[in-house]
């Protein structure tokens, strides 16, 4: 059966403005009615947030006998799992989303518009999943659901607990940090070295102790060492003995030091016409060069 067929009107449905939500009430502050016939007391929402809720049709999945880092309890919710307040999770296996196309359809029209953060939790359990995947991942763009994959049981099992152990937790704890650790420094300068990766890089401090006995060894001694060769010791060597600065800049650098101090007249032109004559000189070898093909 095409996606495609439907889903037009699954929009339709999900773009509705959504009733306002009824503040939540508290079991002991329900009001009191007289039984009678056709009055039902409405049930207080759930306010259970130190566990995952899992909603009773998710009876015998596989996924839950995994589930052992964070608390769990079934409860009456809408979406599969349900993670605080603000995050739930749709589960859907390939292979029965392949027989049933229309579940997963019925699943977010119930789910409306509902939760901050709307996860669908796929599980790739067949062979060529290509199609159906980019379906999926029309459909999760079309009713704002974030789309996460996994290939088994175990790895579902894991992202739902993630999420829970991340609920509460700042962005900058998946953030990138930066090294304070003098030894992860070393490592860092060493692998900025193109030859040399960060494998390389630990076997010359657990070789030489310290980034000046590296600076210090001869190629020779660094092509010794595990995982390196004639070739990468040289280009390891060249890198940590030649000059920070470019020779230009080192140049002037000197003529600088020698304009300091009493100088001449006789000292200054003799200093014009030396660079004036290395001029001319670069000149005649660029000249002199055969042309490239």
């Amino acid at each position: 059966m095409d996606l495609e067929d439907g889903f037009d009107d699954l929009l339709a449905e999900i773009s509705e403005p959504t009733s306002p939500k009824q503040p939540k009430i508290e079991v002991g502050t329900l009001q009191q009615v007289q039984p009678g016939p056709s009055e039902i007391v409405s049930k207080p929402a759930s306010s259970k947030t130190h566990c995952v809720l899992v909603n009773q049709k998710q009876r015998g999945n596989p996924v839950l006998k995994f589930i052992t880092s964070v608390p769990w309890e079934y409860d009456d919710i809408i979406p599969d799992y349900e993670v605080g307040k603000t995050i739930c999770l749709l589960f859907l296996s390939l292979r029965y989303h392949n027989m049933n196309p229309d579940y997963i359809h019925n699943r977010i029209k119930e789910l409306g518009k509902k939760y901050e953060l709307r996860v669908l939790l796929v599980q790739v359990d067949l062979k060529e999943p290509q199609t159906i995947l980019k379906n999926l991942t029309r459909i999760c763009l079309l009713t704002d659901l974030t789309l996460m994959l996994a290939w088994n049981p175990e790895e579902a099992a894991k992202i739902i607990e993630n999420y829970k152990i991340y609920e509460n937790k700042p962005p900058d704890r998946i953030m990138e940090k930066i090294e304070n650790d003098p030894h992860q420094k070393v490592v860092n300068a060493l692998t900025t070295i193109k030859p040399v990766n960060k494998t390389d890089a630990m076997t010359l401090i657990s070789q030489f102790g310290t980034l000046e006995n590296i600076i210090k060894a001869t190629e020779s001694r660094l092509a010794e060492c595990p995982g390196f060769g004639a070739t990468k010791a040289k280009k390891l060597h060249k890198a940590l003995h030649e000059p920070f600065l470019k020779r230009a800049n080192v140049v002037r650098n000197e003529d600088k030091n020698e304009f300091e101090g009493d100088l001449s007249v006789e000292d200054i032109e003799k200093l014009e016409n030396e660079v004036d004559q290395e001029n001319k000189e670069e000149k005649l070898e660029n000249v002199d060069k055969p042309a490239e093909s």
